[in-house]
């Protein structure tokens, strides 16, 4: 019998259905392979994928648990809420998540003029064939294909040269805000965690703002153990959350087989100290 800290359970990855490169299903049967035992999927500000990952854990044996990653706009600065034991035909979420994917195909556009300026044409059309969800075409899909064109050697050097403030292709896009995430995803009978704190360019400020705004909205978790986080980062994370009365949660934020730091699964077990974020579903 496993204890909770040490379930091998994966709570974070993505999708074709936003920006991920795997089917649910194939995702479902990667995760059955590496050994995971609780799994969700968590595409960012979309449901589409939740009945068939459902579907796939349960053919797969693997329990599963409703996800999304929603985008929110926080002091200027783009950062991820996920919802963790959502129901995924709640009204009000599924509206609010069409509201923040409302934009994003102009944000596209917008994107592809800047980096034309810059000698790089077709970008919007290419960046396209890689999204599968229209909807949802996003920086990442920008990359892929930056590196199929052969302007970067990978999607992290093109996020660097091209897709961030400061740099050609970056266009800035308000998203949902905190009380809007948080409530979305406590009306539809979930629990909000903030996703990998350790990615924000955010000063310790502004950090402690987040965490105790976060706090009162009635958020209950951080990601403490993530593809993102270097070991070291483990036990900064683990100290907030214990600081901030959080129960800690354990994704990989898989996107992809050859992009991703971690793939599902493979990731270091949650620190004893912390109450994790799956004694409420497991």
């Amino acid at each position: 019998m496993n204890t909770p800290s040490v379930l091998n359970a994966d709570l974070h990855c993505h999708s074709v259905v936003s920006d991920g490169t795997l089917s649910p299903e194939a995702l479902a049967e990667r995760a059955q392979l590496n050994g995971v035992q609780l799994w969700s999927l968590t595409d960012h500000d979309e449901l589409g994928g939740q009945v068939r990952a459902q579907a796939a854990a349960a053919q797969c044996g693997i329990d599963y648990v409703a996800g999304v990653e929603i985008s929110i706009t926080w002091l200027d600065h783009t950062v991820h809420i996920v919802g963790l034991g959502i129901d995924p035909t709640d009204l009000g979420l599924i509206e609010g998540l069409r509201q923040t994917r409302d934009g994003r195909r102009n944000r596209a556009q917008a994107m592809a003029e800047q980096l034309a300026k810059v000698g790089i044409a077709g970008s919007f059309e290419g960046a396209q064939l890689y999204a599968g969800n229209p909807e949802l075409i996003s920086r990442t899909h920008f990359a892929r294909f930056l590196v199929e064109q052969g302007f970067c050697r990978d999607t992290e050097t093109v996020f660097k040269n091209y897709l961030v403030a400061g740099k050609p292709g970056y266009v800035q896009h308000r998203w949902a805000t905190l009380e809007n995430a948080v409530h979305w995803i406590r009306s539809a009978g979930g629990v909000a965690v903030i996703a990998h704190p350790g990615r924000y360019h955010l000063t310790p400020l502004q950090m402690t703002e987040l965490y105790a705004r976060f706090k009162d909205l009635g958020g209950l978790g951080i990601e403490v153990v993530t593809g993102s986080h270097s070991p070291d980062q483990y036990q900064t994370y683990a100290k907030i959350a214990i600081d901030y009365g959080f129960m800690g949660s354990r994704g990989s934020d898989f996107h992809d087989p050859r992009e991703s730091h971690t793939d599902l699964g493979l990731l270091p077990n949650l620190p004893s100290s912390l109450k994790p974020i799956w004694s409420l579903f497991h």
